[in-house]
């Protein structure tokens, strides 16, 4: 077993773990489970340290998942300094928030999911796919279940996505697996014009596309637009633009390689300020 220590105040794992970036995870005993491919890590608190621990070969897993090697504390200074108060505000009551470093694969099925959907629902019908196809785990006395490969999803018929939930998401699902089981792949995206090839898959629009490149491929130039950012794009920077492309083009054009980041701090205040309200 492995533990990794880092600085709670650059990590906080609530903040983390449900700002709607990742969909496996469990609540327990004051911490957090969190599944990743077929691995697993358990995270809580000690003091001012957040804990990771995890398999001793899962170490460096976890440091990469974690994003543990970037400094969030330059980014907050970053942040700090722009001259909009709503982006300050928002990075002082989101600072803890890391952006995850997912299976591109995975980030891709799961966000195809996320499409229309709220994550109490998204996750019940990720967790209904692993446990029907994929092998039973266990951490830490925790069991859970591996995410399925694409070869042993393109197995299953149509019927068999509608049956766990997936409506009219069930025909993009099953088209992807099967592409992927007959050797498209997605590593292979990434060849400068990612965004453009994502676009390209059955089922992937503006959004999904700009969520799998900042969650999946780490490119924190991608500032994906939902409700909540409309929100503050109207309410915040008094926005006229109608359409998201042209939305996150305006604050991909401002923030740049940060974008990614500044789009967490203000989904998470503008929801949170919601959620008081």
């Amino acid at each position: 077993m492995k533990k990794i220590f880092c600085d709670k105040e650059f990590f906080n794992i609530e903040d983390t773990i449900n700002c709607g970036q990742v969909f496996r995870y469990k609540e327990k005993d004051g911490g957090y489970f969190c599944f990743s491919a077929d691995k697993c890590a358990y995270l809580y608190y000690e003091g001012e340290k957040t804990v990771i621990t995890c398999e001793e070969n899962d170490a460096e897993f976890f440091t990469d998942y974690f994003d543990l090697k970037r400094d969030y504390k330059a980014i907050y200074g970053r942040a700090l300094k722009e001259k909009e108060e709503i982006i300050v505000k928002s990075a002082f009551a989101g600072k803890g928030i890391r952006i995850l470093r997912q299976d591109k694969t995975e980030t891709l099925f799961s966000f195809i999911v996320s499409q229309n959907n709220n994550i109490p629902r998204i996750k019940g019908i990720i967790e209904r796919l692993c446990e029907s196809l994929s092998e039973k785990k266990s951490f830490m006395g925790e069991e859970y279940y591996a995410f399925p490969t694409a070869d042993k999803m393109a197995e299953k018929d149509l019927s068999f996505y509608y049956g766990i939930g997936l409506g009219y998401r069930a025909p993009f699902i099953k088209r992807l697996a099967d592409d992927i089981a007959n050797g498209f792949k997605v590593d292979g995206l990434d060849d400068g014009h990612l965004k453009e090839n994502l676009l390209k898959i059955y089922g992937v629009g503006d959004k999904v596309a700009d969520c799998v490149m900042l969650f999946g491929f780490s490119k924190t130039s991608a500032f994906p637009v939902d409700t909540w950012i409309e929100k503050v794009y109207r309410e915040d920077f008094k926005g006229t633009l109608t359409d998201r492309k042209k939305i996150a083009e305006y604050f991909t054009e401002k923030f740049k390689d940060d974008s990614g980041f500044i789009q967490q701090y203000l989904f998470y205040y503008k929801r949170s300020l919601e959620k008081m309200g």
